[in-house]
C-alpha cells in the first residue's frame, strides 16, 4: 500500500477513535488502525510504537474537546461544571472510558483539565493532602460514574434481575432496584455529585 500523506498524530488518533466507536475497544489493534488508515500494519509502526501509544493518542484527542476555561460561580459550581464538561465529551465515545484510567496522567489534554480542577480547589482553600484527596475523590467519582453508566446502567439487565428477586428474601434490595430503574443517568450523576461535594470541606473540616 502507498504511504498516506500527512500522517499526523491527530490523523492516527482520529482513525483509532473510528475503530473504537464503530467496533468497540476490544477491536483496537495496530492492524485495525492501519486498515482504517489504508496502510500496511508494519508501516504504522513507523509512527507509533504499539497499542499503548495508540490509546494515549486517542485519550488526548478526545479530551482535547473539553473546555478547560475556569467556570464562574462558587467552587462547588466550578468543580461540577468541569466534571460535567469532561463527562459530556467522553459520553460521545463510551468505548474510551476504560482508557481514561490508564492514560489520563500522560495526555496533555487531561493534565490541562486536572490543572483547571486544582485551580478551583485551591481557590476554595484546599491545600496539601486535602487538595490531593479532594481531587482524587472527584476524579474517582467521575470515572466510576462513567463506568457504571456504560457497563452497569441502572436501566440495565442487572438492575432488572435484582428487582425481580424474592421480596421475602430481599425486601429492601428488590424495592431499591425497582426504584433505581426509573432514575435517568443525568439525575444519577448530578445527585451523586451533590453528595460528594457536600462532604468536601477545605482545611480538613467535617460536615456535621
Amino acid at each position: 500500500m502507498p504511504r498516506p500523506r500527512s500522517l499526523t498524530p491527530a490523523r492516527i488518533a482520529t482513525a483509532t477513535l473510528a475503530v473504537i466507536d464503530r467496533d468497540g475497544l476490544p477491536a483496537l489493534t495496530m492492524r485495525t488502525v492501519a486498515r482504517e488508515l489504508g496502510m500496511a500494519t508494519m508501516s504504522l509502526y513507523r509512527y507509533v510504537a504499539d497499542r499503548d501509544e495508540l490509546e494515549a493518542l486517542v485519550v488526548d484527542h478526545v479530551l482535547a474537546e473539553v473546555d478547560t476555561s475556569q467556570p464562574a460561580g462558587e467552587w462547588r459550581e466550578q468543580v461540577a461544571e468541569l466534571l460535567g464538561r469532561l463527562r459530556d465529551v467522553v459520553r460521545a465515545h463510551p468505548g474510551t472510558v476504560p482508557l481514561l484510567v490508564r492514560h489520563r496522567h500522560s495526555a496533555p489534554s487531561s493534565t490541562r483539565w486536572i490543572e483547571a480542577m486544582l485551580t478551583a480547589l485551591t481557590a476554595a482553600g484546599f491545600r496539601g493532602a486535602d487538595r490531593v484527596v479532594a481531587q482524587r475523590t472527584l476524579v474517582s467519582f467521575l470515572l466510576g460514574a462513567l463506568e457504571s453508566e456504560y457497563h452497569g446502567p441502572l436501566a440495565g439487565a442487572g438492575t432488572a434481575a435484582m428487582a425481580g428477586l424474592s421480596t421475602a428474601d430481599y425486601p429492601i434490595l428488590a424495592q431499591t432496584a425497582a426504584a433505581a430503574a426509573r432514575i435517568p443517568p443525568d439525575e444519577e450523576f448530578r445527585r451523586g455529585l451533590e453528595i460528594v461535594l457536600r462532604g468536601l470541606v477545605p482545611g480538613g473540616g467535617e460536615v456535621l
